[in-house]
């Protein structure tokens, strides 16, 4: 068996992309999108389909050109859901990233809209980002039965705050994490000592200790190497170029994280409230700078796509 089909023994793998074809090439159980990967896409002709049904539905019915936007993320995510047999993420406004209940009527929207092309809620995860924000929206969907990934995350108070509010779904970004301690230690990490992985592992540990429920699914991963040392994490997003690398390749992939291993009778359980959210996030510069990054560079390729969709439109 080659690389990926031996990680789809014992951790379900998901495809990082908008794109049809590379879904059908690797055959995902899941798949994740974002407006950044939708802005790739739908520049693309072949999918000029769908952005013209979101153009006609939007003048149709007088839908600002925000709300054009994210109709083309549900119809992204309807295509999809006709390839892979599970679930489809699909992206919040990253300008709503501090404004809880904002998120909880797009999430909200989200599933309804998908709801009249008849997909079942539990097809889908809402993607927030983890703000202290993001995570009561969370609290409040999860209620509902709108289940959430909790994406931008890249520490231990963003992994327990989620947890804690219940979400389905978290997505550790590995890569950008990497990305931060190359740039501020000026060295290059083999991938058995990647921060990333290490932080993944360390939330795996915690959440497996505790008997959280939240499944963790590492993200943002800048070689094979890097995903392959979380083999056995629950989730993995990865993706097209590194899964076509894993096709080309027969080595072992031997499994370094199980529920059972995972778990570590030395750690303190930590409580966080908000007071302790802020502050612990605060004490993490990686995080921080790292959250704020994501949520300018979503809000950007956002406005990007808006932007796109108003030169379609004359």
């Amino acid at each position: 068996m080659n690389q990926l089909e031996q990680l789809k023994k014992f951790t379900r793998v998901v495809a990082d992309t908008g794109d049809f074809v590379q879904l059908k090439a690797y055959a995902p159980e899941d798949a994740t999108t974002n407006p950044t990967l939708i802005l790739k896409a739908a520049q693309k002709p072949e999918y000029q389909p769908l952005v013209e049904q979101a153009l006609r539905e939007g003048k149709k019915n007088g839908r600002p050109l925000d709300e054009v936007m994210r109709l083309l993320l549900v119809l992204f995510g309807i295509e999809i859901l006709k390839i892979v047999p599970g679930r489809v993420s699909t992206e919040t406004s990253a300008r709503a990233a501090f404004d809880a209940e904002a998120l909880v009527a797009e999430g909200r929207w989200f599933i309804k809209q998908y709801a009249k092309a008849g997909i079942p809620r539990e097809r889908v995860l809402v993607k927030l980002a983890t703000t202290w924000e993001g995570i009561q929206a969370a609290r409040v969907l999860e209620k509902e039965g709108i289940h959430c990934n909790m994406t931008l995350l890249f520490s231990m108070a963003q992994a327990v705050g989620a947890a804690e509010a219940g979400a389905k779904l978290i997505s550790p970004f590995v890569g950008r994490i990497l990305d931060w301690y190359k740039k501020t230690n000026k060295r290059e990490y083999a991938p058995a000592e990647d921060p990333g992985v290490q932080s993944v592992r360390e939330i795996y540990a915690y959440y497996k200790t505790f008997g959280h429920a939240t499944e963790v699914m590492g993200a943002s991963f800048r070689s094979k190497g890097e995903a392959l040392e979380l083999a056995g994490c629950d989730l993995l997003t990865i993706s097209p170029e590194l899964l076509g690398e894993m096709t080309r390749s027969a080595e072992p992939v031997p499994r370094k994280l199980s529920p059972d291993a995972g778990k570590n009778p030395k750690l303190k359980r930590l409580a966080v409230d908000e007071k302790a959210f802020r502050w612990m996030l605060n004490e993490n510069a990686m995080a921080t700078e790292k959250l704020a990054e994501g949520i300018r560079t979503f809000a950007a390729d956002a406005v990007k796509l808006e932007e796109y969709l108003a030169g379609k439109q004359r």
